[in-house]
């Protein structure tokens, strides 16, 4: 489903994560509370959700919890810092 935005149209970003980041990032937000998410703006609680809403609607938003764990220690292998 499409979001709706207040102010109109507006122009969109294409965006391609690597599968496990996308998979860590999903499963981190779906378990976050983004009311204790330390902001310091509004806007970005918001594009949290907005991601969020975006993962939902791909085929990450199926993961199981076997597929989670891969993904975590595919992503963490490859921090480099």
């Amino acid at each position: 489903m499409e979001k709706s935005f207040p102010w109109g149209s507006t122009p969109n970003t294409d965006l391609s994560l690597w599968r496990s980041d996308a998979v860590v990032l999903f499963d981190w937000l779906m378990s976050t509370d983004l009311n204790t998410v330390p902001v310091t703006h509004p806007a970005q609680k918001q594009a949290l959700a907005d991601l969020l809403a975006r993962l939902e609607e791909v085929d990450v938003a199926e993961s199981t919890q076997e597929e989670i764990s891969a993904a975590q220690e595919e992503v963490a292998r490859n921090m480099g810092w």
